[in-house]
């Protein structure tokens, strides 16, 4: 009788991992276009510190980021099982914020701004080179948060209807799949210069073409991340938004469904449009915020 018991049990044990196991692939493969954007993001978000400070950034953001995940993966369930109605709104909120900080980035870089240190204040302080770092890495995880909020949110969705213990090792799963795949790929994209370098000095013609290739594809490749990064802020934020308000998701579906090959691509074209429109309202309201509080500081 105990025998038949613990064969029951294994047996049961079994039939839950084989369900984790094939639902973890249907979440993977329903996630895979946010980690191509949180891949960008990511590599683009660490680069351009010393080459000496890459592997310990991306450590650290990867540590940030599976802190992220302990808490969203919780958080999501809790949520899920409580209050399913706030699950969007927040992804919502989430969205929001990554088209404003897309459009704050590009504002910064081509408006011009009064920030900028006066000439006795860059010859008394020399700019901190480790504060800088570090609000790189926590900008960084900001942004991966909300990222992974969304992966958590769409791999909850595809096991929503299992029992409470496949959805937590689903999304367990997930979690660190997609934590070890990007900031493994963040890695080796931030170090392929000096593997062009390595290669380069070993004998034989092919290692030293290899070498020399990634070379001169390293600082392209960042430019190119640089600008998809960016364009992968208001791609998914606008995604987001454009998702979370039906008739809007609508009104898009009926318009690029006569599209044919192309309604892919105006679909997303639209959610860039949509995110750049939506920071920049978020933008100007935080500006005149700021305007207004002034003013009320100034009075007190």
């Amino acid at each position: 009788m105990a025998g038949g018991s613990l064969l029951l049990l294994l047996d049961d044990i079994a039939s839950v991992l084989d369900d984790v196991a094939l639902m973890t692939k249907v979440a993977a493969k329903k996630t895979a276009g946010v980690l191509g954007d949180d891949l960008a993001l990511n590599a683009e978000q660490v680069a351009g510190v010393r080459a000496e400070r890459e592997l310990p950034v991306v450590w650290a953001v990867a540590v940030g980021s599976l802190k992220n995940k302990l808490i969203l993966v919780p958080l999501a369930l809790a949520i899920s099982a409580f209050a399913p109605w706030a699950v969007m709104p927040l992804l919502m909120l989430g969205g929001l914020y990554l088209c404003f900080e897309g459009v704050e980035k590009l504002a910064h870089k081509w408006l011009p701004h009064n920030d900028e240190p006066d000439a006795s204040a860059t010859i008394s302080a020399a700019p901190d080179l480790a504060t800088l770092e570090a609000e790189k890495i926590k900008g960084a995880i900001r942004t991966d948060f909300v990222l992974s909020a969304e992966i958590i949110v769409i791999a909850l969705g595809t096991v929503a209807a299992y029992p409470f213990a496949t959805r937590l090792m689903v999304l367990a799963g997930i979690g660190l799949i997609m934590t070890v795949g990007v900031y493994g790929l963040v890695a080796a994209i931030v170090k392929m210069d000096d593997l062009g370098f390595y290669l380069q000095k070993r004998p034989g013609a092919l290692a030293q073409t290899i070498g020399k290739g990634l070379l001169l594809a390293a600082p392209k490749l960042m430019k190119a991340l640089a600008v998809i990064g960016t364009a992968a802020m208001f791609m998914v934020g606008g995604g987001i938004l454009t998702h979370g308000l039906p008739f809007l998701h609508h009104a898009i579906a009926t318009l690029t469904d006569g599209l044919g090959f192309f309604s892919g691509a105006a679909s997303l074209a639209i959610d860039v449009v949509t995110g750049m429109m939506a920071g920049l309202a978020t933008l100007a309201l935080v500006k005149i915020a700021g305007k207004l509080r002034g003013k009320e500081e100034a009075r007190a």
